[in-house]
């Protein structure tokens, strides 16, 4: 069932096949990689919820299109670092010891939304290994850009993202907001002297055990995204339009990327 409530969607029921021609009357096309940021109840009252979605993004895509989601797991991070909400100081050594140690297939996605997790829990789903902020793909793409994705490259030159770039994706923001266009940290990676930060999390090693390891990596901020979403509008490279009941926006990871770098480096301070 959706998750929307019938009576505030006077247009619907949305269907698959209306999802669909939404997408295709966007731009969405077949042979295209699309990396996608969604919310299932933007979307109004869908039958067949998240699966009729990703249904239609696949029918979108056709079978040479690739569909990439976020599959992030943000709770496999350092206790002292959480904010919402906060847990007791005293709590941080259990949970440093106990978090589970990622697993590509197992370990769910963290607030990353109902879609996202329809994607990367379908048969023949790729996703990359990063233990904090992995992507999960359906397509003939999958595997290359999916791997490989080291840790110290969270979202940056050795993560799927670059590798999106190189591919010309496109980003799809599906009743979401530029907070949550996740390519654009990789443009962080390029600024000058951009902050850089430890992280820790739980990984499984090779031999089969769990270890909870810090690494240094860029301290990823999206505090001024919106702002930054706002002026890439202006640029007149985003198509705006509806999906279902939500407002979509969708345009080329590479050109967003490029604006990305020029702008942070303009605004953020040093």
């Amino acid at each position: 069932m959706s998750t929307a409530d019938p009576g505030t969607d006077p247009e619907g029921p949305r269907t698959r096949v209306s999802l669909a021609r939404d997408l295709a009357r966007l731009g969405v096309r077949p042979g295209l990689t699309l990396l996608v940021h969604s919310s299932l109840r933007s979307l109004g009252w869908v039958c067949g919820s998240e699966q009729a979605v990703v249904q239609a993004l696949t029918d979108a895509l056709g079978p040479d299109g690739t569909l990439v989601v976020p599959t992030q797991t943000s709770d496999n991070t350092d206790p002292s670092g959480w904010g919402a909400p906060p847990v007791p100081a005293s709590w941080w050594p259990t949970i440093r010891e106990h978090t589970p140690a990622f697993d590509p297939l197992h370990t769910p996605g963290s607030h990353m939304g109902r879609i996202s997790e329809a994607v990367r829990t379908r048969s023949g789903a790729v996703r990359s290994p990063h233990p904090q902020t992995s992507f999960a793909a359906l397509g003939p793409d999958a595997e290359h850009l999916m791997y490989p994705h080291p840790l110290g490259s969270a979202l940056g030159e050795r993560s799927p993202l670059a590798r999106l770039e190189q591919k010309r994706a496109h980003i799809l923001l599906l009743g979401v907001g530029y907070d949550s266009c996740t390519a654009f940290h990789l443009a962080e990676y390029r600024i000058p002297n951009p902050r850089r930060a430890e992280t820790s999390c739980a990984i499984g090693t090779e031999t089969g055990r769990r270890e909870w390891v810090t690494v240094t990596d860029v301290d990823l901020n999206a505090d001024d995204f919106p702002a930054l979403g706002m002026a890439l509008e202006e640029t007149g490279i985003v198509t705006i339009g509806p999906v279902g009941a939500a407002t979509a926006r969708l345009f080329p990871l590479a050109e967003a990327v490029g604006f990305a770098t020029s702008w942070l480096s303009e605004h953020r301070p040093r």
